[in-house]
């Protein structure tokens, strides 16, 4: 039978040449995002020194994450507004360049305590370029991911690849805010950003826009029957409970910091064997993400998270330490993928970029507001009970929120495939 003469067919790509793309940018963003990159203990390290205490300083990186939380705004512009004649390739060039210059203008300027306004906002600039670069970069996945059946590969490789970087950033952190060395840290940032800037010029292919008009009214009736369907709202609502955890990593800096009084190097290391275990966890995905069916991942998933929080009541020393990073990367990794991938398999491609953003807003939203929460917490069971029993208390909540997601399951299960064969989940209505 022959195809009807405007069906799109899925574009010819070369995975292994993708892999790498994906995977450089990847590597990028894990060096360079302020939040969970190479100066996010560096930051707070700085904070420390400035006065800030615990509550403040998970404010602080509560506030700085935000940007991660609009990341539908981005995808709206990338998949409705062209610039220069490409949905992904242009935006993806000034991005970076704006991410690369706001990390750089904070090496210049060297900033003293009294100036932590300057400091957050050109922190912020380079988060939401960073968080928009990386819209821009999922969308590409998806659209030439999603109809091979190659995203939770693709989304292996990525992760593997930003937590590669994570090993780097740990060690070289811990050293950074050892020496109070932080401006040498926004200098890399910087740098590896421009990275991404020549990537984007010189390798990423993008199709080019057929029209304003025709554009603008296609994917908008694909993002109206998206948005009505319960497929993207289950999935979504999933993905919020899931992230939403009060135990943070600023609540683990500020007790293993403090209380355990380990150093900011070995708190590094701990970060840097934190993403080994996670680099291995999302290499082993990538070989049996397409051979179970979504429905035992979504469980094992909640089973892994809970795991990844409760691990944290094993924390005594340096010893137990080193182990439980290990365990805990690996285990909360392959979660994080499995909704990833869960979430890559519901887009239409031509969205990709606002309703894959829209998921990972609503992950990261869940993040921002229980890590705000829980510092908040955290700094008033300090002084009532002691740091020891705070922690152990806010362990329990965080996992006891975990658990939680279950309640969501039973309205992932009508979208859910019984059987691993299917590459792409229906949009139900």
């Amino acid at each position: 039978m022959k195809s009807e003469p405007n069906a799109e067919r899925p574009e010819r790509i070369h995975p292994l040449g993708l892999s790498v793309l994906f995977g450089l940018l990847y590597f990028i963003q894990g060096i360079s995002e302020p939040t969970e990159g190479l100066i996010s203990q560096p930051v707070n390290a700085l904070l420390k020194s400035w006065g800030q205490n615990t509550q403040q300083i998970a404010a602080f990186s509560a506030l700085l994450s935000l940007p991660w939380a609009v990341k539908p705004v981005y995808g709206l512009i990338s998949d409705f507004l062209p610039l220069a004649g490409y949905h992904r390739k242009s935006y993806l060039i000034v991005v970076s360049a704006v991410a690369s210059l706001s990390l750089g203008a904070l090496y210049v300027l060297d900033l003293p305590a009294s100036a932590l306004g300057t400091l957050f906002l050109l922190l912020v600039s380079a988060t939401t370029a960073v968080a928009f670069s990386d819209v821009v970069v999922d969308a590409l996945m998806v659209e030439k991911g999603q109809p091979h059946g190659w995203t939770g590969r693709f989304q292996s490789v990525q992760w593997a690849a930003i937590y590669a970087a994570a090993i780097l950033t740990g060690t070289l952190g811990g050293y950074l805010s050892q020496h109070s060395q932080q401006n040498l840290g926004f200098l890399i940032c910087g740098a590896t950003m421009f990275g991404t800037l020549l990537l984007s010029v010189g390798v990423v292919s993008d199709r080019r826009a057929r029209g304003f008009t025709d554009d603008f009214q296609s994917t908008f009736h694909l993002l109206r029957r998206a948005m009505a369907s319960r497929t993207i709202l289950a999935v979504g609502a999933f993905l919020f409970f899931w992230s939403f955890n009060p135990f943070s990593t600023t609540v683990l800096y500020m007790y293993s910091t403090e209380s355990l009084k380990f150093s900011e190097q070995f708190y590094g290391n701990l970060n840097s064997l934190d993403a080994v275990g996670a680099m291995t966890g999302s290499l082993l995905y990538g070989f049996y993400c397409r051979r179970l069916p979504m429905t035992v991942l979504v469980h094992a998933s909640i089973v892994m998270g809970i795991l990844s929080t409760v691990a944290y009541w094993g924390l005594r020393d340096e010893a137990s330490a080193e182990a439980i990073s290990l365990a805990v990367g690996a285990s909360r990794a392959t979660a994080v993928l499995i909704q990833l991938d869960l979430a890559a398999q519901v887009c239409p491609p031509q969205t990709a970029g606002t309703l894959f953003a829209l998921m990972m807003a609503l992950s990261n939203l869940g993040t921002s507001l229980s890590r705000g929460l829980g510092g908040w917490w955290y700094e008033d069971w300090l002084h009532e009970w002691g740091s020891r029993a705070a922690f152990d208390v806010l362990v329990g909540i965080g996992a006891l929120f975990t658990a939680g997601c279950w309640l969501a399951v039973p309205f992932l299960k009508p979208i859910l495939p019984q059987s691993p064969s299917s590459d792409a989940l229906e949009l139900k209505p």
